[in-house]
């Protein structure tokens, strides 16, 4: 390909953000609400997605890609469904129903997986990438994925949510794999 056509594609798909691994500080703290509505949220609305599909995720929280803002994106989708794509900015949970026990994963947590408790359906409160309010429900995968990501502006990670002895073999075997150069 030569330089001018790499070029074109990488302008157009954007910059991909590096996904950070826990314990990154950033990811143990509340993130800052967003106050400005430009085309430069816009922009990295679009490189948040973008990073995400690389990474093979379905959502993403603007502290996984070392950015301390209130800002997610999901698509359950992946890619299939255009219109299942979710822009929560400044996001809250204003409604929760049910309970739901599924395993999770996290792109901050690479290749760890466990059940989490999670309400089964939510109604989240948030803005959209032009700061208009909006309201978007959701069950199911859509409920557990909101709820993930809203912890991460928290900074909750999945792991926060488990017993205090699954945490710390999780903790364990991170250290491990850190001391091995594995992590």
């Amino acid at each position: 390909m030569s330089q001018t056509a790499e070029k074109s594609v990488n302008q157009s798909v954007g910059k991909i953000h590096e996904v950070v691994k826990w314990p990154a500080p950033v990811l143990a703290k509340r993130g800052e609400e967003v106050t400005v509505f430009d085309a430069k949220l816009k922009k990295l609305v679009e490189e948040m997605f973008e990073s995400m599909y690389a990474a093979q995720g379905i959502g993403l929280a603007a502290p996984q890609i070392n950015i301390s803002k209130r800002i997610t994106v999901i698509d359950c989708s992946f890619k299939k469904n255009p219109d299942e794509k979710v822009i929560l900015i400044n996001p809250e949970i204003i409604e929760r129903k049910g309970k739901q026990i599924e395993e999770e994963g996290c792109l901050s947590l690479p290749e760890i997986r466990e059940k989490v408790s999670r309400a089964a359906w939510v109604k989240v409160r948030a803005q959209d990438v032009n700061g208009d309010s909006i309201e978007v429900e959701g069950e199911e995968l859509l409920a557990r994925a909101m709820q993930h990501e809203i912890d991460h502006l928290d900074g909750i990670l999945f792991i926060d949510r488990l017993s205090r002895l699954k945490r710390d073999l999780i903790i364990r075997k991170i250290k491990k794999l850190q001391k091995n150069g594995e992590w």
